[in-house]
């Protein structure tokens, strides 16, 4: 009897740390070159989400609510929100902003194994 071994995969947990690890870095990696969106200050350290993302979950992965943020704004001004949104706005304009608070109502989504091996194979660098 031959036994096919089954293709391990990652506990879906595991999978979508893996897929915020990628995605953050390549937040950082799009932003590098540009200053922190909350204080237009300091340097890109972290990938700070606008609306968190334990909150939030459907804006985990949305490109707009996530951008490259300083450790002090991120970290121990809580995302320094109010400069955050003006930030964006610098960054996307007034429409794209609203549009993506208009979205946030829709605050829980699940993520699904596929879509983060998707979302892990579209951000990889």
């Amino acid at each position: 009897m031959i036994r096919i071994k089954k293709k391990s995969s990652l506990p879906l947990p595991k999978l979508l740390a893996k897929a915020q690890t990628v995605f953050n870095r390549w937040i950082r990696e799009r932003d590098k070159t540009r200053l922190c969106v909350s204080c237009g200050v300091a340097s890109v350290e972290h990938a700070g989400h606008y609306f968190s993302m334990g909150h939030y979950s459907a804006l985990r992965f949305n490109e707009t609510n996530v951008n490259g943020q300083c450790l002090r704004c991120n970290t121990f001004l809580h995302s320094n929100a109010i400069h955050y949104r003006n930030g964006l706005v610098k960054k996307y304009g007034e429409q794209a902003v609203l549009l993506l608070e208009s979205s946030s109502r829709n605050k829980v989504k699940k993520w699904g194994r596929a879509e983060l091996e998707a979302i892990i194979e579209h951000y990889k660098l």
